[in-house]
């Protein structure tokens, strides 16, 4: 009896331990750099764009098995300047959350690159933008679009990998003066994120 207890609470660790290296949640923070496109689709001819910025950045994944994951990238409302030409036309802010549907390639040693493709949508608002002192504009509060991901984690511990992600985000908001659409600024992002990982 004593052999069989002995054996039984052996088993349980061991399942436990294989649980654990097997948990399917997986938490990251970056750093991320957007690198804006600033594509300027009006009709104004103020060549409009907008402000590069580095932010953080949190994400959380789930794995459905060893190679396929979703992945919810998340950061705070982030303020960014518009810009025509070098003049300064105000501040708006933006949340954009991101999911990614990804598959993990797994047989490698040392590390493990993955792909991913989802969509993002971003919230704008807190707009604060002006053409001459007279001229009010304004942007169109939401975004939808497609993002595409690629990026690798190195294991640095069974439970700790060090990241590197890069992200192409569809990104677009209409732009108008006084009420009236003058066309898109396509801001279409590119996001290059370093950052640690910690799976549970």
């Amino acid at each position: 009896m004593k052999k069989i207890l002995i054996a039984a609470t052996v088993g349980m660790l061991v399942a436990g331990s294989v649980a654990a290296q097997e948990s399917p949640w997986l938490v990251r923070a970056r750093a991320v750099h957007l690198d804006m496109a600033n594509n300027d689709h009006t009709d104004l001819a103020a060549n409009l764009n907008v402000d590069n910025k580095t932010i953080p950045e949190v994400d959380v994944s789930y794995f459905f098995n060893k190679n396929v994951a979703a992945e919810l990238i998340l950061t705070v409302p982030q303020k960014q300047h518009v810009y025509s030409g070098s003049t300064d036309l105000g501040t708006f802010k933006h949340l954009p959350p991101t999911l990614t549907l990804q598959y993990h390639f797994t047989d490698l040693n040392g590390y493990k690159p993955y792909v991913g493709a989802g969509l993002n949508y971003t919230f704008i608002n807190k707009e604060s933008l002006s053409t001459n002192g007279t001229n009010k504009v304004t942007l169109s509060n939401s975004s939808v679009g497609f993002a595409l991901q690629a990026g690798v984690d190195v294991p640095l511990t069974k439970q700790i990998s060090l990241n590197f992600d890069v992200k192409k985000v569809q990104l677009k908001t209409q732009v108008y003066v006084d009420g009236v659409d003058h066309g898109t600024l396509k801001l279409n992002p590119l996001l290059v994120g370093v950052g640690i990982g910690y799976r549970f």
